[in-house]
């Protein structure tokens, strides 16, 4: 009976470290995104409506704070320098999401101006721009959209630049 008492824990014990109970979360901490980065939309490769037009290329420092509550499903804050901040979430353990929405984005010539609507996609990387969890490097797309109807065109205003986020602290 006591063989089999002994038998039984140390079943149990070794159910238990297999488990991975720790290994789990900390595996899901380094999902999460937190900290300062470098923020870059490489407005050399801009496209207006699918078709290149240089913009200027724009950077800014992000502080995000987020969470994820499985592998798959992660949810923060960013907060940038240039006075917006927007939920963050990723939903597939690798491709995370921001939209906010731009005050005065497309200027028309009469002087009035529509609000547009920008999305960050981006995920974590390599050296060779290929998927790489818990990279400290993300790149990725910077969308912006315009209403359909602005400035008396009837056509969505798009610019999409490639769109890199660098950790820095």
């Amino acid at each position: 009976m006591r063989f089999c008492a002994t038998l039984a824990a140390a079943t149990l014990l070794t159910a238990g470290c297999l488990a991975g109970g720790p290994t789990a979360r900390a595996s899901e901490d380094a999902l999460a995104l937190n900290g300062t980065y470098r923020a870059t939309s490489l407005g050399g490769w801009a496209k207006t409506n699918d078709t290149y037009h240089d913009e200027p290329t724009v950077v800014s420092t992000w502080t995000i704070t987020s969470t994820c509550t499985t592998a798959q499903d992660c949810t923060g804050t960013v907060t940038s320098d240039q006075g917006w901040s927007a939920p963050l979430t990723v939903r597939d353990g690798a491709l995370w999401h921001v939209a906010h929405d731009v005050p005065n984005w497309e200027k028309c010539p009469d002087g009035s101006s529509y609000p547009g609507h920008q999305l960050y996609f981006f995920y974590p990387v390599d050296t060779y721009g290929q998927l790489q969890l818990g990279s400290s490097t993300l790149a990725g797309t910077d969308r912006t959209l315009g209403p359909s109807g602005a400035c008396g065109r009837n056509q969505w205003l798009v610019i999409e630049m490639p769109f890199r986020l660098d950790r820095v602290s």
